[in-house]
């Protein structure tokens, strides 16, 4: 991560079967990213037998998005509750 000051506030992998997995980390930035929410980066995965079906993330030049299969959706960042709520939201309504 090339922002120096950046503070790791999430970093957890949640199992949730013998073949899925949560691993959610976000950061508070020192500085913005580039086409982002100028405060956090963040990375949300949801992981099913080995392959991210589900993926929440910001880059800089790409901004806020959702990857769903091989579906990129633009995602609105709100707040980080919500960003985790809307997550949560996703991997509930998912089928393994």
């Amino acid at each position: 991560m090339s922002n120096m000051n950046a503070k790791l506030m999430l970093n957890e992998r949640h199992i949730l079967s013998e073949n899925v997995f949560v691993e959610m980390v976000v950061w508070l930035l020192s500085s913005p990213l580039a086409k982002s929410n100028p405060d956090f980066k963040y990375r949300l995965a949801l992981v099913v037998n080995g392959n991210c079906v589900l993926r929440y993330d910001n880059e800089a030049g790409k901004g806020d998005h959702k990857h769903i299969g091989e579906d990129e959706i633009p995602y609105i960042f709100t707040t980080p509750k919500a960003l985790l709520e809307d997550f949560w939201s996703d991997v509930d309504n998912r089928r393994f």
